[in-house]
């Protein structure tokens, strides 16, 4: 039987508003993890407006419809690509926007090898960056990746990419994929950070537990994920249910 599941978030492509400043942008499915075993990821981007300048986080497709919405909203100015694996679509804004600025978290170049050829900053600190006054940035790392977090300090929005994932189960389209996302500790109403990506933060968990507590201490209303359900109130306790884990 065809499965009528829908394990996207529409209507996709177009900018949604989740407070003052802040949109995302629900994009496509797409399929990543071993070969025999790939799940179906749904893609979300985050648009921050700092002024007229915009600052686009792991951007999703860009179409035309799009741009001219994202034009009309204000002028990219930062193009960035928060970990290793979120960075595919960054070329094609690249060319669209050839003005704005595009940081990279460490080790996408070595991920991305020709995809990505041409300039581009680092984001390897956390401080430094023309968003400093409206955004803080937190990178995280891990001995696999760093993941860089972002909080939009006015509208108390914290931006993470895969720190923390949440499938809801009525999106996926098999028992196989209910179950994986259980044993990996992802599934929604009980999302939190990939059991896998846990492991790379087996050595130094007290660095990880001062980086949740840093993002707990900023009180944030909402989280957006890149992700699955993200969270749209409440977002400090819902740190604090993830990495129960961690905090205990």
């Amino acid at each position: 039987m065809h499965s009528q599941r829908q394990p996207t978030y529409p209507p996709l492509n177009t900018l949604k508003a989740v407070a003052d400043d802040v949109w995302i942008v629900d994009g496509p499915v797409i399929r990543f993890g071993p070969r025999l075993m790939q799940m179906p990821f749904p893609t979300r981007m985050t648009v921050i407006r700092i002024d007229d300048g915009l600052f686009i986080h792991s951007p999703t497709p860009l179409t035309p419809e799009l741009k001219a919405e994202i034009e009309a909203t204000g002028t990219p100015r930062w193009i960035v690509g928060p970990n290793r694996i979120h960075y595919w679509w960054i070329p094609d804004w690249h060319r669209a926007f050839p003005e704005a600025s595009v940081y990279l978290a460490p080790r996408i170049r070595e991920q991305a090898g020709g995809h990505i050829d041409f300039e581009c900053r680092t984001l390897e600190r956390a401080s430094g960056y023309p968003w400093d006054a409206a955004i803080a940035t937190l990178p995280v790392e891990g001995s696999y990746m760093t993941e860089v977090e972002f909080f939009h300090r006015a509208s108390r929005t914290l931006v993470l990419t895969d720190f923390i994932e949440n499938f809801e189960p009525g999106k996926l389209d098999s028992w196989l994929m209910r179950m994986l996302t259980r044993l990996g500790g992802v599934r929604d109403p009980d999302g939190g950070m990939p059991r896998d990506m846990r492991l790379t933060f087996a050595k130094d968990r007290a660095r990880l537990k001062t980086t949740v507590e840093t993002m707990i201490g900023w009180n944030p209303e909402r989280i957006i994920l890149a992700h699955g359900r993200w969270y749209e109130r409440d977002g400090a306790n819902e740190l604090r249910r993830a990495f129960r884990w961690l905090l205990k």
